[in-house]
């Protein structure tokens, strides 16, 4: 009796994984609805509150970010298909170590911030300095991160908000204010935690400049294609036009021929005369100085004679 109970049992395990079908896990509108991986499951209710944790090198094929791990929970499912909600994401243990180094001061902090369309999220940043700080700086560092990432989240979805801090913009914001206060080598966030989730519903910016383009799409084409209409006869008469210029261009063009000959004869023989007359000027200047030389030799040698005569004078 014993060995058939058995038998029966090992029976309906078997069965049990007959019955299981594969889901698709994809992740949610604000990352393309990526399908992020397989599971699989007897029955759709069993996948609901699922987590999965996923790299950001799978989603955008960036190696660069290979060190962020995002978390998807499951929220419903259709067909086979399990969609998700972002839950939070973190930095990976052996990226954390690279970053901190002896003799230097780790800034940590966790705040909850609330975003705009009512969600609830916890940021934990923290920041590196070179050297050993004081807990007064410590205060003044933190405050600031404090007060960043508070503004950032109340003007904007959680969508948009868990972008800007994956992408790294809150924490060069960060950095750059920090800097003023005290020079902080990096800044970094973590880890987040989506306490609760967005109670009102906004949608992004991105869709509704979509919906725009696609609205004044058909008006344009319809107005191109009316101006086109409009416009053939137009160039009928615009060609007609064109040949009787060209026919008029090329007949000035034949009269201007001999005109431009004569002006360039005239511009050669005037450059011709200037040429002269510098080669004159400089022959009349070289003939003065001449002139000059002979008459101060002629004077020279005459004062020598009289000087000569003189002397002779003298002797007697």
């Amino acid at each position: 009796m014993a060995k058939a109970r058995s038998r029966t049992a090992a029976r309906r395990i078997k069965d049990r994984w007959k019955a299981k079908k594969w889901y698709n896990i994809q992740a949610p509108p604000s990352f393309d609805n990526v399908t992020v991986a397989d599971t699989l499951a007897d029955n759709p209710d069993n996948l609901i509150n699922r987590v999965t944790g996923v790299s950001l090198q799978d989603l955008t094929n960036d190696f660069r970010k290979s060190h962020i791990t995002l978390f998807f929970k499951v929220d419903k499912v259709e067909d086979t298909n399990a969609h998700t909600k972002f839950v939070g994401h973190s930095l990976t243990s052996d990226y954390l170590r690279r970053m901190i180094r002896r003799r230097r001061s780790k800034i940590e902090g966790v705040y909850d911030a609330k975003t705009r369309d009512g969600a609830v999220i916890r940021v934990k940043p923290f920041a590196t300095t070179d050297k050993r700080i004081q807990n007064s700086q410590r205060r003044i560092v933190r405050n600031s991160m404090k007060k960043i990432i508070m503004d950032q989240a109340k003007t904007s979805t959680l969508s948009e908000f868990v972008k800007s801090i994956i992408d790294g913009k809150v924490g060069s914001d960060i950095y750059k204010s920090c800097k003023k206060l005290y020079p902080v080598k990096r800044v970094e966030i973590f880890k987040t935690e989506v306490i609760s989730q967005p109670t009102i519903k906004i949608e992004d910016k991105k869709p509704k400049k979509e919906k725009k383009e696609e609205k004044e799409e058909p008006e344009k084409t319809e107005k191109k294609t009316k101006k086109k209409k409009d416009k053939e006869p137009i160039e009928e008469e615009k060609t007609e036009k064109e040949e009787k210029q060209e026919i008029t261009d090329e007949t000035k063009e034949k009269d201007d021929k001999p005109e431009k000959k004569e002006v360039k004869k005239k511009e050669s023989k005037a450059k011709k005369t200037k040429k002269e007359t510098k080669s004159k000027t400089k022959k009349t200047t070289t003939k003065k100085a001449s002139s000059k030389k002979t008459s101060t030799k002629k004077t020279t040698t005459k004062k020598k004679t009289a000087t000569k005569k003189k002397t002779n004078a003298k002797k007697k």
